[in-house]
């Protein structure tokens, strides 16, 4: 569905590992008009304990590069949702540069912590093969993760636009972005 342009004080960018969400958070900086915070969901999974990081119950990442969620994590990643929420609330206008592992089950957490605020839902899609040579370039990713979540994060989620990285550099993206905000 399209809504046009909108005046929004989060702007929630999902694709899978290696997608180009970074890039285009970067440069969303540069170009919107007012100073933009930008969280990544990998400063998260940098923030927990190493423990956290290696048990069940917190974030595992399987050798094909799938990624194994537990309570532990469930509950940290819910504070920080609720953290990102609160500046939102604040006043400071947020890029959130999500992985939803649980496609339309991760959205919802998101909508139920920001509420009534405006948010740009935005699909970053990028073909699996193009973002897993990425994914090795980068060499700070578990080897098969941009495959799998090529496509998984983006099940059952409705977006205010998509954009596609495979061909389209990320300032481009930025733009066509930036002109709904």
């Amino acid at each position: 569905m399209y809504r046009g342009a909108m005046t929004a004080q989060v702007i929630v960018l999902n694709g899978g590992s290696s997608s180009g969400k970074s890039g285009i958070a970067r440069c969303l900086q540069a170009i919107l008009p007012d100073p933009w915070l930008t969280f990544g969901t990998d400063t998260l999974v940098e923030a927990v304990p190493v423990s956290t990081r290696t048990s069940a119950a917190g974030i595992e990442f399987a050798s094909d590069g799938e990624v194994i969620v537990g309570p532990e994590f469930r509950t940290l990643e819910a504070a920080w949702i609720a953290g990102i929420a609160a500046m939102a609330h604040a006043g400071a206008r947020i890029i959130v540069d999500e992985v939803f592992l649980g496609g339309a089950a991760s959205q919802q957490r998101w909508k139920n912590a920001l509420g009534t605020l405006q948010v740009l839902w935005v699909g970053v899609r990028c073909d699996g093969a193009v973002a897993a040579g990425r994914e090795i370039a980068r060499g700070d990713r578990m080897i098969g993760m941009a495959a799998s979540q090529a496509e998984v994060v983006h099940h059952d989620v409705v977006y205010d636009l998509q954009v596609d990285t495979t061909r389209t550099e990320a300032l481009e993206c930025a733009r066509a972005i930036a002109a709904r905000v």
